[in-house]
């Protein structure tokens, strides 16, 4: 059995029960679970590998709750710089048309990369678009190479533009093929056991692109099953919401109670629009909700009404949605705009720095329905990622230095451990050839954008 000590951090940010702030702390980790934190002094003084973390803030693993990872492919693509979501996606669809298995594999591993070396341990992608031969299977090959722990969504999309759809017809699916991929997906992957590495999730992937009956048949296939959750867009935009009207008579939060996607097995990405009895009901029932403030700012969405969801108990995570729409992958620098977007409608005390960094480990975790990430303690996950304070984007505030995680340049991890595993170490990803992945990764998506 391996283990690993890690030592004299300059504080380590437990998010346990008391919400311990431990300085000169460290963890003592055998295989892939902690087994003792608290100040180094009272720690086991020998370890197979000894890490010492001077200066260095140490917090549990950042959980990423939506993402699209193929979207790495179509960054900053000029024609769709300056739309809003619709106009957006009619813009990309045809583009994304020409994806291949070889795309999704390489785009998941350079997402993947970029959130591990951010300081994310766990993330979840929403995978809707499947054509020429592209599986889920190609995505979780992918992902599973670079460590990160992995909550793969089997996306759908069947309403296409001839049936009062947003996408055109030749990107959508037959439902009955939806659904057998989607059985055949969690009875090949899902793992629900504790510390598990890989699960799968039904992820319709909106109001505008899916059917009432796949909805509902979704929820029944997913229930069926242990742990299998539920997640899919909701309320994203003011059109999003009149689409809703128009096709349903409802609005986003009354059609999710429709089809049965409200629960503590469900997560709603974006949910900017959402009434204050959509937001009560949500708090009612657990029904979570993946916060994207970047893509939601770059898009023109607006701002989520995340304090008002907290103070109703709704769960809340948050996303860094997709590359082509935020277009980062850093999870800590997510964190930071969620501070900064709900404090900017007024209230300084809107979001402080300690809830920000909350939403980004326990709140996702949450979302994610998991109990064994999200806080360093005695029997969690050995997931957690360390950043060095001493240079000069820090210098002056370790008056503070959790705080400062948030009020100062968002920085990639120095360490990042997920399950037991060093997969950044001194800021270098160990697990893949990253300058490699990046100059294949950079080819598909020259040809793919000039359609060749």
């Amino acid at each position: 059995m391996a283990t690993l000590l890690v030592k004299n951090a300059l504080v380590l940010v437990t998010m346990d029960e008391a919400r311990r702030e431990i300085y000169g702390g460290g963890l003592f980790i055998r295989d892939n679970v902690i087994e003792a934190v608290g100040p180094t002094a009272e720690l086991p003084d020998t370890a197979d590998e000894v890490l010492d973390l001077s200066g260095h803030v140490i917090i549990p693993g950042l959980v990423n709750t939506h993402h699209h990872f193929v979207q790495t492919l179509t960054r900053a693509v000029p024609s769709v710089q300056n739309k809003e979501l619709f106009d957006w996606l009619v813009g990309l669809y045809p583009i994304w048309a020409g994806l291949t298995p070889e795309a999704i594999t390489i785009s998941a591993q350079v997402a993947a990369a970029e959130l591990v070396l951010s300081g994310c341990t766990t993330a979840s992608d929403h995978l809707y678009i499947y054509p020429n031969g592209s599986t889920l299977d190609d995505e979780i090959e992918g992902v599973q190479k670079t460590g990160l722990r992995f909550h793969a969504s089997r996306g759908s999309m069947s309403l296409g533009e001839s049936k009062g759809g947003l996408p055109p017809d030749r990107v959508v699916e037959d439902e009955d093929f939806i659904l057998r991929d989607s059985r055949r997906l969690i009875e090949t992957y899902h793992d629900n056991s504790r510390y598990s590495m890989l699960r799968i999730t039904l992820a319709p992937c909106s109001p505008f692109t899916v059917t009432q009956d796949l909805m509902r048949v979704s929820a029944e296939m997913a229930r069926s099953y242990p742990g299998v959750r539920l997640h899919t867009h909701l309320a994203e935009t003011k059109p999003d919401v009149a689409f809703s009207l128009e096709q349903f008579g409802l609005m986003p939060g009354e059609y999710a109670e429709d089809v049965g996607w409200v629960g503590d097995d469900v997560w709603h990405a974006h949910c900017v629009q959402l009434t204050d009895d959509a937001i009560h009901r949500f708090g009612q029932t657990g029904t979570g909700v993946a916060h994207c403030p970047s893509s939601n700012a770059r898009l023109a969405s607006g701002i989520a009404p995340v304090r008002k969801m907290l103070d109703h108990h709704v769960p809340v995570g948050l996303g860094v949605d997709g590359s082509a729409s935020n277009d980062s992958g850093h999870l800590l620098n997510e964190a930071r705009q969620a501070m900064l977007f709900q404090r900017v409608q007024g209230d300084p005390e809107a979001l402080t720095a300690r809830e920000a960094l909350e939403i980004a480990t326990l709140g996702g975790a949450r979302v994610l329905g998991r109990d064994d990430i999200g806080a360093l303690k005695p029997g969690m996950a050995a997931d957690f990622a360390a950043y060095d304070v001493r240079g000069a984007a820090f210098a002056g505030a370790l008056h503070d230095p959790v705080a400062a995680l948030l009020f100062c340049t968002a920085m990639n991890a120095a360490y990042t451990v997920i399950n037991g595993r060093i997969v950044v170490r001194e800021g270098v990803l160990e697990t893949i050839d990253l300058p490699v992945v990046v100059e294949r990764h950079n080819a598909i998506a020259r040809a793919l954008v000039n359609g060749d």
